[in-house]
């Protein structure tokens, strides 16, 4: 099989610098790729494959706008648009799964279309700000 990697991605290569990890916070929502579901707290939410994979590349970089096309492209690996709405059913599904926790407005839609992951700042009430190098 052959997966397409995002620029830069080297993980699990000779000399690769990038592991990747187990885990991946996604607001109160702690996403393990070894089960390949999601937690808050103690209790596991049951995610099917794709709802993993969904909230797990929206985790990725919270805030970031991602285009139906992206997601078909990235998590789906679907090149060709099928005209169907399996994007949004699984957001939808995502979303029912973190409702009983008050937590469905995670996954945020976009007012050009797409989703991100609408996180609340960090716990001291600053957001975390990437300094660049000299």
């Amino acid at each position: 099989m052959n997966a397409i990697l995002p620029a830069g991605y080297r993980a699990g290569y000779p000399g690769g610098d990038l592991m990747i990890p187990r885990f991946r916070d996604a607001g109160e929502v702690t996403l393990d790729l070894f089960h390949r579901d999601g937690r808050i707290a103690d209790r596991w939410l049951g995610f099917h494959p794709r709802e993993f994979a969904l909230l797990w590349r929206l985790a990725e970089h919270p805030g970031e706008r991602m285009t139906r096309r992206q997601l078909l492209a990235e998590v789906w690996r679907i090149h060709i648009d099928p005209e169907t709405n399996s994007v949004a059913v699984h957001v939808a599904r995502v979303r029912s799964k973190l409702e009983p926790f008050g937590l469905s407005r995670l996954i945020a839609t976009h007012r050009q279309g797409g989703y991100f992951l609408d996180t609340p700042p960090a716990p001291d009430g600053y957001l975390i700000a990437h300094a660049e190098p000299d």
